[in-house]
């Protein structure tokens, strides 16, 4: 196999995409088993093959999807779409991907192959059928998010509080709708030739969803940081300090995805958002803070 055609396999795996399995670290931070270095290694282990499925995943995905991304100025030039990386690579390289990536999680841990397992079955029902219906292709997505909390936390053997999964998934819902916003507005008329669902939503309908899931992801997180149990988890309250911030980042975001029409792609706006990254960056530090020092 050539550079060329790496590099463009690299390309169809999505990097920048892969902050998304950071959520596998949410069930050793609030476990307070950071200092716990084989834990840790272990999820980090859990991490990286997480990378490796989803980067399977995509290049799966992108050839099942691949006449209707040619259609889509927003996903035309992908190397699979722009017919650069022929199929029968791309399709190699996605077996490759997927069959190591399962098979090492189940070495690492069974209830995490588990994990993984549920994950690809949950993207292949998706690509094949679940993302033509609306609704249920939001929370096909949503799920793909849970799983990674789920499975963090089956590495570290622990059981993550149902406030928190509750956050988790209403967080998600948030940043799907927000992405799937922005594609309705971008591709205008030609939305449903994109994606079969998209055609049934409209921006009233999206707006009154963002409205649900962002109210109700605050309110899930301040009852979490304010949960007996959390507390006595946590062996402190001031995780309720921290709820400022939650509160900033997901109006960081809504300005973003309504005043600067961004939100197409989450990943790149936590990143390149000066703000809303060190919004983040703070909250993480408050977060260990709050559970490891004070």
């Amino acid at each position: 196999m050539n550079r060329d055609k790496i590099q463009l396999i690299i390309e169809s795996v999505r990097p920048k995409q892969w902050s998304k399995n950071f959520l596998l670290f949410a069930g050793i931070i609030f476990s307070r088993n950071l200092y716990n270095v084989t834990l840790l290694l272990k999820v980090s282990l859990g991490f990286c093959l997480f990378c490796l499925l989803s980067g399977g995943v995509y290049l799966l995905n992108d050839v099942i999807d691949k006449e209707y991304d040619a259609k889509n100025p927003l996903k035309a030039r992908r190397p699979i779409a722009s017919e650069r990386l022929e199929i029968r690579s791309a399709l190699r390289a996605s077996i490759i991907l997927l069959s190591f990536s399962i098979g090492a999680s189940f070495l690492l841990d069974i209830h995490f192959g588990c994990v993984t397992s549920i994950y690809l079955a949950v993207q292949i029902i998706y690509s094949l059928w679940l993302k033509k219906l609306i609704i249920l292709d939001l929370f096909a997505v949503a799920l793909s998010y849970l799983l990674r909390v789920v499975g963090g936390a089956l590495l570290v053997g622990v059981k993550i509080s149902s406030w928190l999964l509750a956050c988790t998934i209403l967080l998600a819902f948030f940043l799907i709708i927000s992405k799937r916003r922005h594609e309705l507005i971008y591709l205008a008329d030609d939305a449903y030739l994109s994606r079969q669902a998209l055609g049934e939503y409209n921006t009233v309908l999206l707006d009154q969803m963002i409205s649900i899931v962002t109210s109700s992801a605050i309110v899930c997180y301040c009852l979490y940081t304010m949960s007996e149990k959390t507390i006595k988890q946590a062996g402190t309250e001031n995780l309720i300090f921290t709820v400022p911030f939650v509160i900033y980042g997901i109006f960081r975001y809504l300005y973003l995805v309504y005043k600067k029409s961004e939100g197409g792609h989450p990943e790149e706006a936590l990143l390149k958002d000066k703000p809303l990254l060190i919004n983040i960056m703070i909250w993480v530090g408050l977060v260990i803070l709050f559970l490891y020092f004070l």
